[in-house]
């Protein structure tokens, strides 16, 4: 991937969760990080490539290269050690709607289905094959980048 198409669709992908994050939609996300064990929800995040890819640029800027290992059903870019997002500010597009049922559940995909079909369509300019689980995604992410 040329450098350039690449800062576009990172800009894409980051306008998209601007965007949402404007919406006044309510929330109340309680860092409980329930949300983020995914053997016990049963919900893994699913990411278009561009998500990938910024997810990728983030957790690379945290000065790791490869993904942990994942053996307890965690998300792979939480940090065992203080329970936090390594990359919270660049998290996916799941991961800020809160799927869980602490911060309120899903949001209604009537309201965000906009922002949806914007993700789908970088990921299709990308020739990216859908949402894929995250940590597939970001490892192959981590591979391009």
């Amino acid at each position: 991937m040329r450098p350039e198409e690449l800062q576009r669709a990172l800009a894409e992908v980051r306008a998209v969760y601007a965007e949402l994050a404007q919406r006044p939609l309510e929330r109340a996300c309680l860092a409980r990080t329930e949300c983020c064990q995914f053997q016990l929800t049963g919900l893994t995040p699913q990411l278009t490539k561009g998500e990938a890819l910024v997810a990728a640029k983030g957790f690379r800027a945290t000065g790791r290269k490869e993904l942990p290992e994942s053996a307890d059903g965690a998300c792979p870019l939480l940090k065992r050690d203080t329970g936090k997002c390594m990359i919270y500010a660049d998290r996916p597009f799941g991961c800020r709607t809160h799927f869980c049922d602490a911060a309120g559940g899903p949001f209604p995909r009537k309201q965000i289905l906009d922002l949806i079909r914007r993700l789908e369509e970088v990921d299709h300019r990308l020739g990216g094959d859908g949402p894929r689980l995250i940590d597939a995604a970001v490892a192959d992410a981590l591979a391009e980048i």
